[in-house]
């Protein structure tokens, strides 16, 4: 019956308790073996080669005799001569350089490196990576999905509000320089958005349309000036072969302005004709639609031209016109136009009046609305700041609001500052835009480096606090502070969306990867010991004998005495 009593759940099997040092055996035993099904892939398979490499040796060591192995591989050793030592550092160093080149050029081109992502695509799986992969996509439901969405910001492309001129400035910038200042994924994008904004269904009831839907689609932009003239020859009214033509064909301003007031004509004729019939059927609805866009088109391109000829105040007078007739397109982002312009006539309370109706927390945000409030925040007490006596007295309340202000806009796109500050060169801005990267970095300081140097001591201001906003934000980035947290797809965009030439700004800077490190420290210290070999042959022949009586202690000291 005692027996019986002890022995709980286990009792059926006839056998006593164990002792308790098996006990405390097992289950030492138990919490290494849940350690190591814990532990990281990489961890496990280190493991698995240290126990495959013990159990090698274990098994075979009588039948391979490794330690007479061992002893003959220390003699071959002990009767080398410096000459190879020599030649064995400088291969090691070269082979070691030609591995870190490698690593760097990979790392410099795709942002990874190459071991790391060998070891990941192909190591992995087979030490049981696998089992720690985080479930597809299709376990979570519809709503967790949804809500995973909305919280991920996009990297979505937009169309630059203040986008050159094709013919008139960025075909100048190719002839003067010979370098081509727009990628061609950027003017792709460009032809996207001209066959959805002038094309729909009804362009086959027009020959002029139907031309100017082919051309649109060219890639050839002399096929497409001719294009353009074909569709003039069939109908003098087209106003899309107008646009085309100040886009692609006017070398000057001045000849693009000309283009689109005939544009402007043509267009408003259009235009009335769509509306008095646009509830006839839904074809023609979709071609009042486009006629909308290129009457919007073509007078926010009038404005365009019309600001850089000077004639500011008709520019602006201009803008605000389109907003109030057509203040449902506010996807097209007129208010920067009108922005810029105003900062140009210098009416800052205009300016203020503009952000407080779109610096709104509803509202998408931009570089041009976060850097101009904090432009106006600055302007108020950069004449007057010093870091020197802002360190003694501390920050008034205005130049607190003014350093938070130039925080936000850091935060919300930190490729800015090195532009306003001309730490990096600038370069045309492409036609389209990433929010928040380099790109958009790029279109805003090309315009609004002058305001800023318009104000004395904004940019002063700027220099002395805009770095104090990294240490704000939280780490890691995936929190984020005022904003959603940076997206992790601005530098491939950017790429695609800038000229080759440009060096991309990339936030935040990556580190380094291990691997390039390890084989710089490697190429490193190949190189030295080569060095040393070559100069003191002698006593690096007494170091290798030492390096080897520690290696080998047992089977080395008599070979090595003897040598």
């Amino acid at each position: 019956m005692a027996d019986g009593g002890g022995g709980g759940g286990g009792g059926g099997s006839g056998r006593g308790p164990p002792c308790p040092g098996a006990a405390a055996a097992l289950r030492r035993w138990e919490q290494l073996r849940r350690r190591a099904a814990a532990a990281a892939p990489w961890a496990r398979g280190v493991l698995a080669v240290v126990a495959g490499l013990g159990l090698f040796y274990v098994v075979l060591r009588v039948p391979l005799r490794l330690r007479d192995s061992l002893a003959a591989v220390t003699v071959f050793l002990s009767t080398l001569t410096p000459k190879f030592y020599f030649a064995l550092t400088v291969t090691s160093s070269f082979i070691s350089g030609l591995i870190f080149v490698f690593e760097w050029w990979h790392f410099r081109k795709y942002g990874t490196s190459f071991i790391e992502q060998v070891s990941v695509s192909h190591l992995r799986p087979l030490i049981g990576g696998a089992e720690n992969s985080p479930p597809a996509p299709a376990a979570f439901s519809a709503g967790e999905n949804e809500t995973s969405r909305q919280n991920m910001p996009e990297c979505k492309v937009w169309r630059n509000p203040l986008n050159l001129f094709r013919g008139a400035e960025y075909s100048r910038y190719m002839w003067v320089t010979g370098k081509e200042p727009l990628t061609y994924y950027d003017m792709n994008l460009s032809a996207q958005d001209h066959q959805n904004f002038f094309t729909c269904d009804t362009d086959a009831l027009r020959p002029s349309d139907t031309v100017m839907q082919k051309a649109w689609r060219e890639r050839n932009p002399q096929a497409r000036i001719k294009a353009a003239y074909q569709a003039l020859e069939l109908n003098n009214d087209c106003a899309t072969a107008y646009v085309l033509l100040a886009e692609e064909e006017a070398t000057t301003i001045v000849d693009a302005e000309k283009y689109f007031k005939q544009a402007l004509k043509a267009g408003e004729m259009i235009y009335r004709k769509s509306q008095n019939c646009h509830s006839q059927s839904p074809q023609h609805e979709a071609q009042l639609r486009r006629d909308t866009n290129v009457l919007v088109y073509v007078k926010r391109r009038l404005a365009m031209c019309a600001r850089k000829l000077g004639r500011i105040r008709e520019a602006v007078k201009m803008m605000r016109d389109l907003m109030k007739e057509f203040p449902l397109l506010s996807m097209l982002n007129i208010h920067e136009n009108l922005l810029e312009a105003l900062l140009e006539l210098q009416a800052y309370a205009d300016v203020q009046a503009v952000l407080a109706k779109y610096d709104d927390i509803s509202l998408p945000k931009s570089a041009a609305i976060c850097y101009t409030a904090a432009l106006l925040k600055a302007r108020a007490v950069s004449e007057r700041f010093s870091p020197e006596t802002a360190s003694k007295r501390g920050l008034s309340t205005a130049e607190i609001n003014a350093v938070e202000a130039i925080h936000r806009a850091v935060e919300f796109n930190p490729h800015v500052p090195k532009y306003l500050l001309e730490m990096k060169s600038l370069v045309l801005p492409p036609e389209h835009i990433l929010k928040r990267g380099d790109s958009e970095a790029v279109a805003y300081a090309f315009f609004h480096l002058q305001h800023w140097k318009r104000i004395e001591g904004a940019l002063n201001l700027l220099h002395c606090t805009w770095e104090g906003t990294f240490r704000m934000i939280p780490y890691p980035l995936e929190k984020g502070h005022l904003f959603y947290p940076y997206p992790s797809c601005t530098e491939t965009a950017d790429r695609e969306l800038l000229p080759t030439f440009h060096e991309v700004s990339v936030y935040p800077q990556k580190e380094l990867p291990f691997f390039i490190h390890f084989t710089a420290g490697l190429c490193s210290f190949s190189a030295m010991l080569a060095l040393l070999t070559h100069q003191f042959p002698e006593l690096m022949v007494i170091f290798a004998k030492a390096v080897l009586r520690v290696l080998w202690p047992v089977s080395a000291p008599s070979v090595l005495a003897s040598s």
